[in-house]
């Protein structure tokens, strides 16, 4: 049995160095298991001052078209401490796409760095760069996916709940890049995902339909309803997200007046089970999608959830960039 689970571990290694990271559909089941447990221990050692610097020597660009706090801190520390280094490059200082092809970017940059972390608008964008390149490039958001969210929210999820088939979790707003990879997540490792959102805000139906495909394999119960209660019933855990994100600023007024009975507050997670956990990826809008009583309770775990995306990301990279 050992052998056995020494060369399947020696298999999900071999496959992952290397890859591009877009989306979390780029993983098996059994990938996403072992990147979680390989951040479970690189965050022991961080805890106990243990140095493991396994990528020294190496260089993770790392390019903004969109602002971030907790994607750029993240990121550079999670190079720091596996001993080596993150470059910033904002979209004003580089070419990417204007002046210049994202495809030749991509080329030049493969030349110096070891690997690339990309939070842009349109998902089409980091596709053509990472088809061009010959370095990992790993996503680290855009309108479409937010992934390396998603393994820090697994990883939360485990450390509170010990397991993840079989769960329930819930999910309250708009089907936007966080919904799809949370219901492409819950796909993967077999938990039920149920999202309540109004009209017209459904997340992207071909997201959705691969999702159930693989839903089938894995056990996973994936529903999208308008009726925040349904959603709600017996959630061992509730996320939710602003109701409008980086670019939709001007639609702000509308969006409050359609999302306000998908907030998150005391009288829906009621229904929940008693024992439920909340999570929101920041940052938050107390009063708006979530009450405060709620995401400053005693079930909110919102500030393990944005810590451990330097660990699930740590993970990431280790097993991606080390040679």
């Amino acid at each position: 049995m050992m052998q056995s689970l020494q060369f399947k571990e020696k298999n999900i290694k071999a496959n992952l160095k290397g890859k591009d990271f877009l989306t979390i559909n780029d993983l098996s089941s059994d990938e996403i298991m072992y990147l979680l447990t390989v951040a479970e221990e690189l965050k022991q050692l961080q805890k106990q001052g243990i140095p493991h610097e396994e990528l020294k020597g190496k260089v993770l660009g790392m390019i903004f078209e969109k602002s971030s706090t907790r994607t750029r801190v993240s990121f550079e520390v999670a190079m720091l401490q596996l001993g080596g280094h993150a470059l910033f490059l904002s979209s004003k200082d580089i070419q990417l796409g204007r002046g210049e092809t994202v495809e030749d970017t991509a080329n030049v940059l493969s030349g110096y760095l070891d690997g690339v972390m990309i939070r842009t608008f349109g998902h089409d964008t980091i596709e053509r760069f990472a088809n061009a390149s010959s370095i990992p490039v790993i996503n680290g958001l855009t309108d479409l996916h937010h992934p390396a969210q998603i393994l820090a929210d697994l990883l939360t999820i485990l450390e509170h709940k010990g397991y993840l088939k079989g769960l329930k979790a819930a999910y309250f707003g708009d089907g936007n890049n966080v919904a799809h990879s949370l219901i492409e997540g819950a796909a993967k490792v077999g938990m039920h995902f149920s999202i309540a959102c109004p009209e017209g805000y459904e997340p992207d139906e071909s997201i959705l339909t691969k999702a159930k495909e693989i839903a089938k394999e894995t056990g996973s119960i994936i529903e999208v309803t308008t009726n925040p209660v349904i959603a709600v019933n017996e959630a061992d855990v509730i996320i939710t997200d602003v109701w409008a994100s980086m670019g939709q600023e001007e639609e702000q007024e509308e969006r409050k007046g359609v999302f306000e009975p998908y907030q998150v507050n005391e009288e829906l997670c009621i229904k929940a089970n008693e024992k439920y956990i909340f999570m929101h990826c920041l940052p938050a809008h107390r009063g708006e999608e979530v009450t405060t009583g709620i995401i400053d309770g005693p079930h909110s775990v919102v500030y393990q959830e944005a810590e451990n995306r330097l660990h699930a990301q740590k993970a990431l990279l280790k097993i991606l960039l080390k040679s």
